[in-house]
């Protein structure tokens, strides 16, 4: 999957490196993967301990080894499921690191993860026979983050390649909803055939947790940002200062009703929460300020 940029409808390609914590996630991913391979290969009587007591499994939260809900997040059962996690991570991590700020972007990446494996696990204990074993990886992480991207950027156009070579422009927010059918369909299919040993219960947990982190915890009920600049009927609506008419009676009353509700909505949330008619006022007072 490959990101546009937001300032335009084409995406173009991104060159250069910084540290983040996406990348920090991404180099603890690969050290705890190159040591689950080596330490089982340099010391033989530890063969089976990952598993036992890091990865995540019914059997290990019954014992109280609720530590696994996290430790299994960094765990990856193979360089493709390594891969793919880690480039999913980074292409959305980036872009809501940025946006969230450090300490809630560690808290939507690991409570995805948690609430995923929660999930999972309910699963197994309900449906043993369809849904045991133990589990491991960042999917649920990295559905997340598609969750929570596609609530804060709904209208951004993403480019997958399907089977790697197939070009398909997509809205984040339809990503999302095609995501979380691919879960369900996952789900019901596994009582019918062998899952291949994917947890899609943990990927629906995953984007659960960060629809809910967006909407309950960041924007409070702000539903403008999956349907658009109105909310659906019957829905709360979004908690935001009330906008007058573009043409208020006053410049004061238009510096101090709009302009600064606006101001205070950018520094809670950033530049690109703001919607099209709030960007308009703005647009509307400088020019009313460069005329002054």
């Amino acid at each position: 999957m490959r990101q546009p940029e937001f300032g335009g409808s084409r995406w173009s390609p991104r060159f250069g490196f910084r540290w983040s914590l996406t990348v920090g996630f991404l180099i603890a991913y690969v050290v705890v993967y190159v040591t689950e391979l080596a330490v089982p290969r340099l010391f033989p009587q530890t063969a089976g301990f990952f598993y036992q007591y890091l990865a995540l499994s019914n059997e290990g939260l019954a014992h109280g080894f609720v530590w696994q809900l996290v430790t299994y997040q960094f765990m990856h059962a193979g360089f493709l499921h390594l891969f793919f996690n880690c480039w999913a991570i980074y292409v959305f991590g980036v872009t809501l690191e940025a946006e969230l700020g450090g300490r809630r972007f560690v808290a939507l990446m690991l409570s995805s993860g948690v609430v995923g494996g929660l999930l999972q696990s309910v699963m197994a204990y309900l449906l043993p026979h369809y849904f045991g074993g133990s589990v491991v990886g960042a999917s649920a992480c990295a559905f997340g983050l598609v969750a929570a991207f596609a609530l804060l950027y709904p209208v951004c156009e993403l480019t997958m390649l399907v089977f790697f070579v197939i070009p398909v422009n997509v809205q984040a927010r339809f990503l999302l909803i095609i995501s979380a059918g691919l879960a369900l369909l996952g789900i019901i299919m596994s009582f019918f055939v062998n899952s291949g040993h994917v947890a899609h219960a943990a990927h629906l947990g995953g984007m659960a947790m960060g629809w809910f982190f967006v909407r309950k915890i960041l924007h409070r009920d702000d539903w403008s940002r999956l349907a658009g600049e109105s909310g659906p009927a019957g829905r709360s609506q979004p908690r935001r200062p009330k906008l007058e008419p573009l043409e208020p009676a006053s410049d004061t009353d238009f510096l101090q009703n709009q302009v600064d509700a606006i101001l205070d909505k950018i520094s809670a949330h950033g530049m690109k929460s703001l919607t099209t008619r709030e960007r308009e006022i703005l647009e509307s007072a400088r020019k009313k300020m460069s005329k002054s």
